[in-house]
């Protein structure tokens, strides 16, 4: 029972995020609801016959033939099903091209898309309330027309065209790298604000806590399965923590991998654990195939990377598109450096360290941002000139001496890596910009 209650909040958490993304629960629920709708209706109207003589008899002349009311039904339940095999295609195939042309990653950002989901779930849901309204229109052992029910589907058919209109529209736009690089970042900045709401009141963006010190009474506590680590559960970690009156230091942040059997974390007086205790502590970490952006800022940020990588290879020689992406990195890094940061140290009580959290520093973030960018696009002036422009940007809006010197030796590495592709004429606007950036780094005295 213990190990229920604690997977429980878990489980909640993973449903939200997948009620955001995937092509699952979204259209599931609503598929659901239309064919409860239907089924509901059509019992309704035949409890309280008053509720057909509302619809037009030009419709339906003749309200007490079931016939025409099974056409209209099954005619719409098979065009539906038609159009969803149709609508399924279309989005395979913007899928297939996506990550072909920009990366693999970002189709998890396009299962995300409140559109499709919403178009996948009208369609099948379309077809379940004709299904369920179908056997309602019979001749045995009365007749009986639902025709308001009918009605009904009549209309749910004219907003499926429409959509499909609507649909076609955004998919088209969908397609678009600033429409995705676009919402990529609009994504990781929603994960920043619900990690970090409150707003920097304090200039420690980079004083993370160091790691506490290792005890000779730590036991190591084994991952049971390899993957990624997507989540941790930091409000049921202490409460477990302080109940076995261990300090527990967490080895592996959200977004690391961790192989089956190796230290997912370490546990103080170890030989005060449970079996059941074990299992509570690996209970509050969810550990997939995949990374994903229920906590992991960096992975947002390695979305956008990528479509930079990308554009600026050889084979696709695309500057602007990679301009596009450093932009929108800048965006994110604004939103990362303007809230108060994870505190690695969880007291309890307080003065005694209970939890040891590693989260995901501003240094690193920068680097995870521009490094790579940096290293591919050593002979392309344009993007050089674009980055040391985004530094600049992020450099004017923090107030944290170690945040700006990590920009500054950002931008000097920028410069030393365009000065072995680039000559002195390309170079000079290059030292121009990182002048700039120096004087937007430079504390104020």
């Amino acid at each position: 029972m213990p190990l229920l209650s604690n997977r429980l909040p878990l489980f909640l958490e993973q449903v939200g995020y997948n009620l955001r993304g995937g092509f699952l629960v979204r259209p599931l629920i609503i598929a659901v609801v239309l064919g409860l709708l239907g089924a509901v209706f059509s019992s309704l109207e035949e409890a309280f016959p008053i509720v057909s003589a509302w619809v037009p008899h030009f419709l339906f002349p003749s309200h007490a033939d079931p016939q025409v009311s099974q056409v209209i039904l099954s005619s719409i339940a098979t065009a539906m099903m038609t159009v969803v095999s149709i609508v399924f295609a279309i989005l395979l195939m913007t899928l297939t091209l996506a990550s072909m042309q920009f990366s693999p990653r970002i189709i998890v950002s396009f299962s995300q898309d409140r559109v499709t989901q919403q178009t996948l779930g009208i369609f099948l849901g379309t077809f379940a309330y004709c299904v369920a309204a179908l056997p309602a229109a019979r001749s045995l052992p009365h007749p009986f027309a639902p025709v308001a029910t009918v009605l009904g589907a009549m209309l749910l058919a004219l907003a499926c065209v429409a959509w499909l209109l609507y649909f076609i529209h955004h998919i088209s736009q969908a397609v678009s790298v600033n429409y995705i690089v676009d919402r990529i970042a609009s994504e990781t900045e929603s994960i920043i604000d619900e990690m970090m709401p409150r707003p920097l009141r304090q200039s420690r963006i980079l004083a993370l806590d160091e790691e506490i010190e290792a005890s000779a009474s730590e036991v190591p506590v084994l991952s049971g399965a390899s993957g990624y680590v997507r989540y941790i559960n930091t409000q049921r970690l202490m409460p477990i923590a302080k109940s076995c009156g261990v300090t527990v230091r967490v080895l592996r942040r959200v977004g690391h991998f961790v192989p089956a059997g190796v230290p997912l974390l370490m546990v103080s007086k170890g030989h005060k654990l449970t079996p059941s205790a074990v299992a509570l502590l690996r209970g509050v970490f969810d550990i997939g195939p995949t990374r994903t952006l229920q906590q992991d800022v960096e992975y947002g940020i390695l979305q956008i990377v990528d479509i930079a990588l990308k554009a600026i290879s050889p084979a696709v020689n695309d500057p602007s598109t990679a301009i596009s992406c450093v932009d929108q990195l800048s965006r994110i890094l604004i939103r990362f450096a303007s809230r108060e940061p994870l505190d690695s140290r969880l007291y309890d009580p307080p003065g005694t360290v209970r939890v040891y959290i590693p989260w995901l520093g501003f240094d690193r973030l920068v680097e995870s941002a521009f490094e790579q960018i940096r290293l591919y696009a050593k002979s392309d002036v344009a993007v050089n000139l674009r980055m040391l422009r985004a530094l600049s940007d992020i450099a004017a809006t923090v107030s944290d001496p170690a945040a700006c010197r990590v920009l500054a030796e950002q931008g000097r590495r920028t410069v030393a890596g365009a000065a072995e592709q680039l000559g002195e004429q390309e170079m000079s606007d290059i030292h121009l910009r990182l002048t700039t950036l120096e004087t937007s780094a430079a504390p104020i005295e």
